[in-house]
């Protein structure tokens, strides 16, 4: 009885693992093709991507469901009952990462003479990084790496800076054209929602960290 208990709990585990890396994936494909879609000014496929955030939010009800089911039937302990809790909490925010995807991808319409901003291409650049940081944060759920989930906390600074320049461009070419302030706007918000998804994969950072090893990396700056 206990052996079979113990082979239905990694069982679960596994599952919710595995449903968080599918969360995952489709947060990075959500991120590049709305990045795509905006670069090209392709609303087709801007209203693709808007269309498959329900997968994200139906993914997360599971995450949720399943979680919660085995706090209940196993009643885990100690790292068990860490990675659960982070489980819970990380489907959550990968959600909303897919959420910031979409809201690019909503903005895709808005735009009006891309040629004229040099942003756009930065916006992709700075995208895949913050891409980049969502993969390898649950690479590093799954495999419960403190080291690397350390790493894509450090690298926030990159998408930080990458938001700070195109701020200041925007904001300057928004006084020296007066008629672009409103694509241009649509642009800061795109960027601003980059940055937010950076964030967010910092903050699965720490609750991956803080599952594997029981505390959090608060001597890292953010």
């Amino acid at each position: 009885m206990v052996e079979h208990t113990v082979k239905a709990f990694d069982e679960d585990i596994t599952r919710l693992r595995g449903l968080i890396a599918e969360m995952g994936g489709l947060a990075e494909v959500a991120i590049h093709e709305a990045l795509q879609a905006l670069v090209n000014g392709d609303e087709e496929l801007a209203a693709e991507v808007v269309k498959r955030d329900k997968k994200l939010d139906d993914l997360e009800t599971e995450v949720d469901a399943m979680a919660v089911r085995i706090l209940a039937l196993r009643a885990p302990m100690a790292d068990d009952l860490r990675e659960i809790v982070a489980a819970l909490k990380i489907g959550g925010v990968v959600e909303r990462i897919g959420d910031y995807a979409k809201n690019i991808a909503k903005r895709v319409g808005r735009i009006e003479g891309r040629a004229r901003f040099e942003p756009l291409l930065l916006l992709p650049a700075m995208g895949e990084v913050a891409s980049e940081m969502v993969h390898d944060v649950l690479t590093a759920y799954a495999a419960r790496d403190p080291v690397v989930a350390r790493e894509v906390i450090e690298r926030d600074d990159k998408v930080d800076a990458f938001y700070d320049s195109i701020f200041r461009n925007l904001v300057s070419h928004m006084v020296e054209n007066p008629s672009t302030i409103s694509s241009a706007a649509q642009l800061l918000f795109v960027a601003r929602n980059i940055e937010r998804i950076g964030d967010h994969a910092t903050n699965v950072a720490e609750m991956v960290h803080y599952s594997a090893t029981g505390s959090y990396p608060s001597d890292i700056e953010r």
